[in-house]
């Protein structure tokens, strides 16, 4: 009886030990497979387009508007809106976007883009005003999608902006990264509760709580929130001088949950890509890492707060101050690869 169930144990193990293999095996593959189909994408969707929406969809990748980040309503904005597309090529799109976002941040995206009409509603704007405009988003392609050469694209609106740089298939870069929600907490009507970041929020502030007095005094920079992410909408996001608690700093439970909340924000990416960016930062040191808080440290519609995690490679920010403190801003900068970085841009020239 003892080698009977030796050997099912034995047998049990090893089938669950296949099981997980095969389920790693399957998601990397699948998300190979989709980071493969995005040069498929972009071409299916710029071969809908008519010859006047390519001329406003399509620039060449060496030009200065890739460098335009803007996450606020404009009416000057380069690209394709929604406006001007059918069904079919929306459709395309948004297929596009998948190829390189995670299935949850799409979500994300369109959920953000229908706030806009709640903000009319609130701001009491006529019919006929356009300002707040779920529909007021825009994609631009930059250079030519191909298995042989250097390109991008954007899509961006208010409260969404991502930029993406890819080399042949590969997708090599997917910041500046930037989604936002106003309200954060939605306060009335038929939508009243609804939260669009609460990830963002609640993880947040798990790490905040979690810490001991020690490590609170470190983490805590000040009482009083920036009143906007630092980085802003700058070409070259830099903040020179880290500050909070470090890494090493935090007992082995809160870098668990440190790393957690990084897992949030990288993995608003498809899945490969996600990967490549988390193992940059590992190589690049995880004592490196500092996470900052300032302003209130409850969640009290009302009082602002701030948070951020910073190594040699990557910035996060969340900002929630604006409109009584219920309009969040949070964004993802990779300090080496933002816009594509110089390296790729270098590469393109040479090719050229």
């Amino acid at each position: 009886m003892p080698c009977i169930a030796v050997t099912l144990v034995t047998l049990i193990l090893c089938y669950m030990i296949r099981y997980f293999l095969v389920t790693i095996f399957y998601l990397s593959f699948t998300a190979f497979a989709k980071s493969q189909n995005m040069v498929a994408k972009a071409n299916a969707f710029i071969g809908l387009l008519d010859s006047n929406q390519r001329n406003k969809a399509l620039y060449p990748f060496d030009t200065s508007e890739r460098y335009r980040f803007k996450y606020i309503p404009l009416e000057d904005r380069k690209g394709i809106s929604l406006h001007e597309l059918n069904v079919l090529q929306e459709k395309a799109l948004m297929e596009l976007l998948s190829s390189c976002l995670s299935e949850q941040t799409v979500k994300k995206v369109k959920a953000i883009m229908q706030l806009d009409i709640i903000l009319k509603d609130l701001e009491k704007r006529k019919p006929e005003d356009n300002y707040r405009d779920p529909r007021k988003y825009f994609v631009t392609i930059f250079g030519i999608p191909s298995s042989s050469t250097i390109w991008g694209w954007r899509f961006e609106g208010h409260h969404v902006a991502f930029h993406f740089s890819a080399d042949k298939k590969q997708l090599v870069a997917g910041t500046p990264g930037f989604l936002g929600s106003n309200p954060a907490i939605v306060q009335g009507g038929d939508q009243k509760g609804k939260e669009v970041l609460k990830e963002e929020t609640d993880k947040g502030f798990a790490l905040l709580h979690a810490l001991s007095k020690e490590e609170l005094k470190k983490a805590i920079t000040d009482t009083v929130a920036p009143v906007e992410i630092i980085t802003g909408d700058s070409r070259q996001a830099m903040i020179d001088h880290p500050a909070g608690i470090r890494y090493n700093e935090l007992s082995p439970a809160h870098q668990q949950q440190l790393l957690q909340l990084i897992n949030l924000y990288i993995n608003r990416y498809t899945r490969l890509f996600a990967n490549t960016m988390l193992k940059e930062i590992q190589v690049a040191g995880l004592d490196k890492l500092w996470f900052t808080w300032a302003g209130y440290t409850k969640p009290v519609l009302g009082k602002p707060y701030y948070y951020r995690i910073q190594g040699p490679t990557i910035i996060i920010e969340y900002d929630n101050t604006q409109n009584n403190a219920n309009h969040v801003h949070t964004v993802v900068r990779d300090l080496k690869t933002d816009f594509g970085g110089d390296i790729l841009l270098e590469h393109y020239r040479q090719s050229h």
